[in-house]
């Protein structure tokens, strides 16, 4: 079997000016990044174009450590649609480099179902991820500098919630000290990955340049000594910080491996932010597409539950169908098989893992949303095991498919995309019926997700997480925006619960929340769970050993 960028490289790429007048777009509107990737201006969104078309959500069951192949699904899924005749368009989250020499190896979906250049696209790409981590540090060198130009006046901070943040897995820099031997106030602080930066979040939700500035404007960085909010406009900087991340909030327009449109933008990890392409993105590809595609990180519990409650709450949008994902591997590692075996034939094992799929199924039906399965097919699946997840998915009355889109490309997911159309020609849309109404307490939406979508017995908190309750109760009390804002769960991706190594559908567990951060930019509170961090560290073995350039190609990606 050829590589993910072995294949890559065989496909025949067209300009990007092509792919652009495919979906109807006139070359000189877009904005050329070498020749085969390219920004498109928001301005070509089209509301009334947005609202006829059909929105798909891709999710997965909760992953084992090699993931799912939701995105090389989302991929495949757009390619069968485009087989069956339907103008089709994927919208899909940038890869991070801190997972791609981690653990992955890559993030552009896999084998003949890939987005293209796949080398770019992993690696610095359009320049987003770089301009966000620019922009999130350059406010953390304004905020220290602000401290040390006005400690003489008497100003200074009790609290400082601003980090700084890097796309790279670095467990050394999670808890740091800065300003040591007089170069500045000494302060703890850290870093984040990237990908969970608030500025991120604020690239995905923001509706405009100027609803881009609003937002940067808006950031809490700390609290003063008197008590008081202190943010990025007390800083006097929006504008600038708005100059730096102008270019990225221009959706990316790449194509398959099979040259149909792409739109690639933004990267929220799941696990620790909101796990969604953009807002704009999603719009762009519902302007030009009668049918799109797009993906939320992680099981249905992390990307999906936010992509409803965070995402389509805040922008207005409503899917027509949620496609689950599983494997037979991911299934059997469910259902209590060691994961040195779930290669191996394993019908129990399997049965068992199917509580886990179903748990996603219904929680998604919860939603109001029609649900279809597929199964990402492995060669070393046998029919009966796949019979086995298709009868469980016909006893719950839910569509099902095999999809084999990383080995046939298009042709390996038309059972998958006539399911998917005939399931959303036969229903008509639903309504969303979110998790939690606006209003609700900050414990009582945190309650209604961890009870509702994980199955846990109670939610706790730490004494940080209390005392960081009662503080945002207490500063913001008038505010009447801030208890509006939705909550968004940090949380291992592996399990329901909070602890990793719980798998399966379990039951009767608490989730402590350790800890509570109030985003006013991208208007939500982040809630850490059990011991997640927000800055990942590297395997013992990480990828970075595997990549390499050989006789002027880049090789190791995946």
């Amino acid at each position: 079997m050829k590589t993910d960028i072995q294949i890559a490289r065989e496909c025949q790429l067209k300009p990007i000016g092509d792919i652009a007048s495919q979906l109807g777009i006139a070359p000189e509107k877009i904005e050329p990044y070498g020749r085969y990737m390219a920004k498109v201006p928001i301005s070509l969104i089209d509301e009334k174009r947005v609202k006829k078309s059909r929105l798909i959500l891709v999710t997965a069951i909760s992953p084992t450590k090699a993931g799912i192949g939701k995105t090389t699904v989302s991929i495949g899924l757009t390619l069968g649609l485009q087989k069956l005749g339907k103008k089709a368009v994927v919208a899909l989250r940038e890869p991070s480099l801190g997972p791609c020499f981690g653990i992955k190896g890559g993030a552009a979906g896999g084998g003949y179902a890939q987005v293209l250049p796949m080398e770019k696209i992993n690696l610095h790409f359009t320049g987003d991820f770089h301009a966000v981590t620019s922009a999130h540090n350059t406010i953390s060198a304004l905020l220290d500098n602000y401290i040390y130009q006005h400690r003489k006046e008497g100003f200074s901070l009790r609290e400082i919630y601003w980090k700084r943040v890097l796309d790279v897995n670095d467990r050394a820099l999670r808890n740091v000290v800065t300003g040591l031997r007089g170069d500045g106030v000494v302060s703890e602080t850290g870093f984040d990955i990237t990908s969970a930066s608030e500025l991120m979040a604020i690239l995905c939700l923001a509706t405009s340049e100027e609803d881009l500035q609003h937002r940067i404007e808006n950031i809490l960085l700390g609290i003063t000594s008197d008590g008081k909010p202190f943010r990025v406009r007390d800083l006097g900087v929006a504008g600038a910080i708005t100059v730096l991340m102008r270019d990225a909030l221009s959706p990316n327009l790449v194509q398959t491996t099979e040259n149909t449109p792409a739109f690639i933008h933004g990267g929220p990890f799941a696990n620790i932010a909101h796990g969604c392409s953009s807002v704009l993105a999603t719009k762009m590809a519902m302007t030009y597409g009668d049918y799109v595609v797009t993906e939320a990180g992680f099981g249905a519990d992390l990307g999906a539950e936010k992509f409803f409650d965070i995402k389509c709450r805040k922008a207005g949008l409503h899917p027509r169908l949620v496609v689950i994902v599983a494997t037979t591997q991911g299934l059997k590692m469910h259902g209590g098989v060691d994961v040195d075996l779930i290669r191996e034939p394993d019908t129990k094992g399997l049965r068992e893992g199917l509580r886990n799929l179903n748990r996603h199924i219904r929680n998604m039906q919860g939603f109001g949303q029609p649900v279809v399965v597929t199964l990402n097919r492995y060669d070393t699946d046998i029919d009966e095991e796949v019979d086995i997840v298709r009868k469980n998915c016909e006893d719950l009355g839910v569509g099902f498919a095999v999809n084999e889109a990383f080995l046939k490309g298009g042709d390996g997911a038309i059972e998958l995309a006539q399911t998917v159309v005939d399931t959303i020609d036969q229903i008509q849309p639903l309504p969303i019926h979110f998790t939690y109404p606006e209003n609700d307490s900050i414990e009582g939406k945190l309650e209604k997700v961890c009870k509702c979508i994980y199955g846990a017995a109670a939610m706790e908190f730490s004494k940080t997480g209390k005392r960081k309750l009662e503080s945002i109760r207490t500063i913001f009390a008038d505010d009447k925006d801030i208890a509006r804002y939705p909550v968004c769960i940090a949380k291992t991706q592996f399990s329901f619960s909070a602890d990793s190594t719980l798998y399966g559908s379990p039951e009767g567990f608490t989730i402590r929340i350790r800890d509570l951060i109030l985003n006013c930019g991208s208007e939500m509170i982040v809630a850490i769970a059990g011991d997640m961090l927000r800055m990942p560290g590297l395997p013992k073995s990480p990828q970075a050993e595997r990549i390499t350039i050989e006789k002027g190609e880049i090789e190791g990606l995946s």
